[in-house]
């Protein structure tokens, strides 16, 4: 028999979690519990993190959910928020249908609008899903070099390009976040996207300091891009990055991934994930020609009868007008009432 218990920092079980997602096989980082505090802490959501029990109190599988809710956006769980991956981690079918039983309970009790799953998987689940996304991976050799010696000779050129303008590129933490978040907070302007806190990734850099670094690269001092990646057993991710659009010309993007990979194979790791783009998108051929290939993501959605499934993204026409206006606020204006926004947005 399986029984499902909801999980926090008072319940004994905390220890069983991270061992159970530690041995899973298709766990990400952001299945740990560190996530799970780390965005009850920045953004005050309340979490709602399930795991599955055997008669032997053995765990059996796990799926964490953050519920957000405002007037402007709804009323909703997600697994998880913010980031690319999450959704239920379990032994079998008939643990995976336990959770997934309980989750929707809690939705009920709730009132929620919706649960989103974001799995890699598809787990042939009776829900809908939408396959939107691809996650964009590549493998990664041995050393820098070899990977070097497999780009086409204008992705080496354009790499080059970079330092030949004087840029440097500087891997650090906490000490640079000055220039990612300067980089990225104009970016997300540029885009009409409201812009997460600094603290949010402060946050981040403190807690998972072992994991994480920020990549910046610099043309005479001025932080002209800039990357955060994370890294979990064998994979390296980019969830965060941006480039000042003022200096395109002169490539600072191609000098920051070239940057990221060295770093990545340096630290051993077998694969980089440059993050989820939509097929054939623009974003997608820029990391195609890094050789990454891609991964469907199955996001599943669990919705009360009669309902439709979500649209909160930039495509849906309704927030074309708040976009436009965005993109004409002064970058000051955004700090501020951007993650005053963006925590209700998955």
């Amino acid at each position: 028999m399986i029984i499902c218990v909801a999980v926090n920092e008072e319940t004994a079980e905390t220890k069983l979690w991270d061992q159970y997602v530690a041995a899973h096989p298709l766990a990400t980082g952001y299945h740990l519990l560190v996530w799970g505090r780390l965005i009850e802490k920045v953004f005050g959501h309340q979490t709602i993190y399930l795991m599955a029990l055997d008669d032997n109190h053995q765990v059996r599988g796990v799926l964490p959910l953050v519920l957000l809710s405002s007037w402007l956006f709804g009323r909703f769980m997600v697994s998880l928020p913010y980031v690319n991956y999450g959704g239920v981690l379990a032994d079998d079918l008939e643990t995976t249908n336990a959770l997934l039983s309980e989750a929707i309970s809690k939705a009920e009790r709730l009132g929620v609008e919706h649960i989103e799953l974001r799995h890699c998987k598809n787990f042939h689940l009776d829900w809908p899903k939408k396959e939107h996304k691809v996650s964009m991976r590549l493998d990664l050799p041995d050393t820098y070099d070899l990977l070097l010696k497999g780009f086409a000779p204008k992705l080496r050129s354009q790499i080059r390009r970079g330092e030949k303008e004087g840029m440097t590129a500087h891997v650090g933490q906490l000490q640079l976040l000055s220039d990612f978040y300067t980089v990225f907070s104009l970016n997300m302007r540029d885009l009409g996207t409201p812009v997460y806190g600094k603290q949010f990734f402060s946050k981040i850099l403190q807690t998972l300091s072992d994991d994480v670094r920020i990549i910046s690269v610099r043309l005479r001092e001025r932080p002209v891009a800039a990357g955060l990646v994370y890294g979990f057993r064998q994979m390296l991710e980019i969830p965060w990055a941006s480039s000042d659009r003022r200096y395109a010309r002169l490539a600072p993007n191609m000098l920051l991934y070239a940057t990221v990979l060295k770093y990545a194979c340096e630290r051993k790791y077998k694969y980089f994930d440059f993050g989820r783009s939509s097929k054939n998108s623009g974003t997608y051929r820029f990391k195609e020609q890094w050789g990454a290939q891609p991964v469907q993501l199955n996001w599943h959605y669990w919705l009360p009868e009669g309902a439709s499934l979500p649209q909160l993204n930039p495509q849906n026409q309704k927030y074309q007008r708040a976009i436009r206006l965005w993109q004409q606020l002064p970058i000051p204006v955004t700090k501020i009432l951007g993650p005053r926004i963006v925590k209700f947005l998955p």
